[in-house]
């Protein structure tokens, strides 16, 4: 597949289709993965890598991109286009500006999941039939694929592309999904549970603003976080109430719009999931306004921006009427 890609890439860049072109490259080690831009084949064949760990979500870097001189190139995996249809809606890239070529997806793996199993001096890892050979400083080490499968990719909701100019693989289709299973848990708990378990997590925080700055649906160029006016721009959390409302906030900031692609959680740093807030507004906007999926298409209104007359309130907002 990664040859196929760099090939089709350098044939785009040849030819004057596209300028530049976005995906993923490998850093200090096989595992150290993060998104890229590339505007030459020697940079390609140099860098660029599509693996097991090239989960990044890179629909965000054409916010930017995008509105440069001449198109550019991005693959995007199922999940990805999502972002890219809700940006699009948004007005915040120039999709015109954009060529989209569809990859498969994962599942891809993550290495805290490896490291967990007490592997240590990580130099490579194969996927070999879906069983991991990990390479070592000490040796190699083995362990099954399913054990290191990221948390985004193990809920997964979607292998079917919603948008793309052209498509390298075959496309899949919309998943009968496990992703409110722990919702739903959470929703069984007692009030004390549920405040007990956010607060053991949101206490966990160190601003970093990694959620934030990863988000898809985060591309206010001015934030509320950054004003110091606020009272919620700390860097480090001043108290308890500062903490969870700096997460609480961004999640009904998001709320309508975010796709659910899982990036928040996947590059914390303390292994908070936050994606479980958003995917809790997700579950109530389907249950209240019906079945809803941000980023399907580039054309519906969210259900929290469309009012209709079956809307859950609809029954007040007539007896307000009457009046």
């Amino acid at each position: 597949m990664q040859e196929a890609m760099i090939k089709r890439a350098k044939e785009l860049l040849a030819d004057g289709s596209v300028k530049r072109v976005i995906g993923w490259k490998r850093g200090e080690f096989a595992y150290d993965i993060t998104p890229a831009v590339f505007e030459s084949a020697e940079e390609l064949d140099k860098d660029f890598v599509f693996d097991d760990f090239t989960s990044a979500n890179v629909s965000k870097y054409l916010v930017k991109e995008s509105k440069k001189e001449g198109k550019v190139l991005v693959f995007l995996k199922p999940c990805d286009t999502y972002s890219l249809n809700q940006l699009t809606k948004e007005h915040r890239v120039d999709r015109d500006n954009i060529y989209v070529i569809g990859i498969p997806g994962g599942p891809k793996l993550d290495i805290e999941k490896i490291k967990a199993k007490g592997i240590t001096g990580i130099l490579s890892v194969k996927n070999d039939n879906y069983t991991l050979k990990i390479d070592t400083l000490y040796g190699e080490e083995t362990m099954p694929f399913s054990e290191a499968i990221l948390d985004k990719c193990a809920s997964c909701k979607s292998k079917k592309h919603v948008t793309y100019d052209e498509l390298i693989g075959e496309d899949g289709d919309v998943l009968d999904s496990d992703r409110f299973d722990m919702v739903e848990k959470l929703e069984n708990m007692t009030a004390q549970e549920r405040y007990d378990f956010w607060r053991e997590q949101l206490s966990k925080c160190i601003r970093c603003n990694a959620c934030r700055n990863v988000c898809p649906a985060c591309t206010c160029e001015k934030c509320v976080f950054d004003n110091p006016n606020s009272g919620v721009e700390n860097k480090a959390a001043s108290d308890s109430f500062e903490e969870n409302m700096f997460h609480i906030i961004r999640a009904f900031h998001v709320a309508g719009r975010c796709t659910d692609c899982g990036e928040c959680s996947r590059v914390c740093p303390q292994n908070i999931p936050l994606h479980l807030l958003n995917r809790k507004f997700i579950k109530d906007i389907n249950s209240l306004y019906g079945e809803y999926q941000a980023g399907a298409d580039t054309t519906s209104r969210a259900p929290l921006t469309d009012y209709t007359a079956d809307d859950c309130e609809a029954s007040i907002v007539h007896e307000r009427g009457a009046e």
